[in-house]
């Protein structure tokens, strides 16, 4: 594929017409529109409806466009950064990260990237839904636990698990009794299966109060409407000051939070940048540091 030809139809694309990328480029609209033309003959593919007044994108071309454009800027940024003798990061950087990472700590780790990268225009977006890279633009997403993908390679960064916790004035549950439970999504009758100091027990919870953010379960926990599962990052604090009583670890609730990029794109100053940070912020990956850094 002819690199150039790619260039301009990106630059086409980019401004929503030949003529507009011509006069916002100083580029001659001929040389625009034959490039295209000769990239479509290779490609055997219809790039752009051409209509009376109108141009737009086909299916093709916009699949085209939204695989390449971000690859092309990747190029001019790396060449531009070998040409200034270097890699300094700068440019755009997507991220997509979870909800309750989002709550407690990306704001503080944001604004420490962003006073220490200046020229990175950092946005982070807050979805717990699994993103396309691809398709929508991001540089670099954070998941939980997620599954084996070939597309994306990256490291674990943070690691956690859920315990249960509630109210000291909340008795611990005896002879089969149920508890009342603050849970997350979902309703009914439910057992958590718990590790304590004494070995392994279950607890029958009915829950009372159903809610959609970890963060508004605590807050009720805290409150003392029933006992719940949480992350102990999240209630370490908590427990020390004795707002919050631990009744036991969640067996099998091990939590890993990794940065993923996809393994087909060079991996860019900025991205690095932001992996290593990440890296500063939480050296050894623990639940306590975590801890610690949202309540810093």
């Amino acid at each position: 594929m002819d690199l150039l030809a790619l260039a301009d139809f990106n630059l086409v694309a980019r401004h929503g017409g030949f003529g507009k990328a011509a006069r916002a480029t100083g580029r001659p609209k001929a040389t625009l529109s034959r490039r295209v033309t000769e990239l479509e003959a290779a490609l055997q593919l219809r790039l752009f409806e051409r209509g009376a007044r109108a141009l737009k994108l086909s299916e093709e071309g916009r699949a085209l466009y939204e695989r390449t454009a971000v690859l092309l800027t990747e190029l001019d940024e790396t060449a531009a950064a070998i040409a200034s003798g270097a890699d300094k990061p700068r440019g755009r950087l997507r991220i997509s990260a979870p909800l309750l990472l989002s709550q407690t700590a990306m704001g503080k780790i944001a604004a420490g990237f962003a006073l220490k990268y200046p020229d990175v225009r950092l946005e982070i977006t807050t979805e717990d839904r699994v993103v396309d890279m691809i398709e929508e633009g991001y540089d670099l997403v954070i998941r939980v636990n997620p599954a084996p993908d070939e597309s994306l390679v990256g490291r674990a960064f943070l690691h956690d698990h859920l315990v249960v916790v509630a109210r000291p004035d909340l008795a611990r549950p005896s002879g089969g009794q149920p508890v009342p439970g603050v849970v997350r999504g979902g309703a009914g009758a439910e057992t958590w299966n718990v590790m304590t100091s004494e070995g392994h027990t279950k607890i029958r919870v009915e829950p009372v109060l159903v809610l959609s953010s970890l963060i508004m379960v605590r807050d009720a926990v805290r409150a003392g409407v029933g006992a719940a599962r949480l992350p102990i990052s999240l209630v370490s604090q908590d427990i020390a000051n004795g707002t919050l009583q631990l009744w036991g670890d969640v067996e099998g609730s091990e939590i890993a939070l990794w940065a993923l990029y996809p393994s087909r794109r060079l991996l860019s100053a900025r991205v690095s940048a932001f992996l290593e940070f990440l890296k500063q912020a939480f050296p050894k990956g623990t639940p306590e540091e975590l801890a610690a850094y949202i309540g810093g």
